[in-house]
């Protein structure tokens, strides 16, 4: 039977051929979308983490994600949260998200107070000359074209000059001074959130306490990293699961008709083989066997070349995109192998079914 099989497949190599590159295409394209939102939602919470904030204060109304509510918050307002009992560092940061040329965030920073928060590793130059110069991290540095201390490059339709490269992992890939930011956003003197650093952990309740006491910020939004961090999942991001749910379910419709038009196409083709086995005793259970069996070979071949091609999307975003994450993991490996077997035998039940009502008289005399 295993003979059969093979034999079968390989009678019309176009037919299987397609048929494996369909379960390939919806496998492909699952873990593709996926790897792209994981990648990009990991890489900006591990970013995050990097800044060295103990607390994350913002308005009520604004976003958690980084870059989305403006400048809302009025610079000062760091300088009065420094008072605070165990605040020994109040760090204001203008986050812009940013479309032109790469979807990006860039961050305006007061160099002094988020350096404080964690210092900066420079591996070439420093800190801050004038007011269009631009620190990057190694990351965007080494990417792409690459580039070094004393390069351009465009910010705001506004030339700025590369004045420090640092280890990436704290904030943005690149940074500009918040006051040029401020001016160039029409945001002077504003601030998208406060990160602050405590004394000592243990004390961020009482921070969170304190402002929170304080008239005219009762209302605003005081997370700690840890919360903020948290809060970095698919559900929370709108539009990442009906996007993976649309992805997932057209991949799972082009294979399973695929995968049924080819065996649907086997089956009428092969009416009086199915007859010549159901004389020779085959029962229904064998001939569904069959044509579950072609399915299955068909299946795991699409599923392996899916994954394999997987890694060539991988290669290809990594040279033409270089500082785009994009994130595999192996329970997503399994999952898109699964959906994609799955759809494979769905879409091989009818025929077969239909294969193992064949009256074996009728399939004999069948031309």
């Amino acid at each position: 039977m295993n003979k059969l099989v093979f034999a079968n497949l390989l009678h019309r190599p176009l037919r299987s051929l397609i048929s494996i590159l369909a379960v390939a295409i919806e496998v492909v394209m699952i873990l593709s979308i996926v790897a792209i939102f994981m990648g990009m939602l990991d890489d900006q919470k591990q970013r995050t983490n990097g800044i060295g904030a103990d607390l994350v204060v913002s308005p009520s109304n604004a976003s958690f994600m980084n870059g989305m509510s403006g400048a809302p918050m009025s610079v000062r307002l760091a300088d009065f949260l420094l008072k605070l009992p165990h605040v020994a560092v109040a760090a204001p940061v203008i986050q812009n998200f940013s479309m032109s040329g790469n979807v990006e965030i860039l961050y305006g920073i007061d160099y002094k107070s988020y350096d404080a928060l964690k210092p900066f590793v420079f591996l070439a130059g420093g800190p801050f000359q004038g007011p269009y110069d631009v620190i990057v991290d190694d990351v965007f540095a080494h990417g792409g074209q690459g580039h070094k201390i004393g390069d351009t490059i465009t910010i705001f339709n506004r030339s700025f000059k590369i004045c420090g490269v640092v280890e990436s992992g704290k904030g943005g890939r690149k940074l500009i001074s918040i006051d040029t930011m401020g001016s160039l956003i029409g945001a002077d003197g504003k601030a998208s959130v406060i990160y602050l650093k405590s004394d000592s952990p243990a004390n961020n309740q009482s921070i969170v306490d304190e402002i929170h006491a304080t008239r005219g910020l009762a209302n605003y939004r005081v997370l700690t990293m840890a919360d903020v961090i948290s809060l970095y999942t698919p559900s929370r991001f709108p539009g990442f699961d009906i996007a993976l749910n649309v992805v997932i379910s057209i991949a799972v419709i082009v294979g399973f008709l695929v995968i049924f038009q080819s065996m649907y196409t086997a089956v009428l083709e092969r009416t009086r083989e199915i007859g010549i086995l159901k004389s020779l005793g085959s029962s229904k259970l064998a001939i569904v066997s069959v044509v579950l069996r072609e399915t299955s070979v068909l299946a795991v071949a699409g599923v392996v070349l899916g994954i394999l091609g997987t890694f060539g999307v991988r290669a290809l975003l990594s040279i033409k995109y270089p500082l785009f994450a994009f994130e595999l993991t192996d329970l997503w490996f399994l999952r898109g192998a699964l959906i994609g077997f799955a759809g494979s035998i769905l879409g091989a039940l009818y025929p077969a079914w239909m294969a193992a009502r064949k009256d074996p008289i009728d399939a004999l005399a069948y031309e």
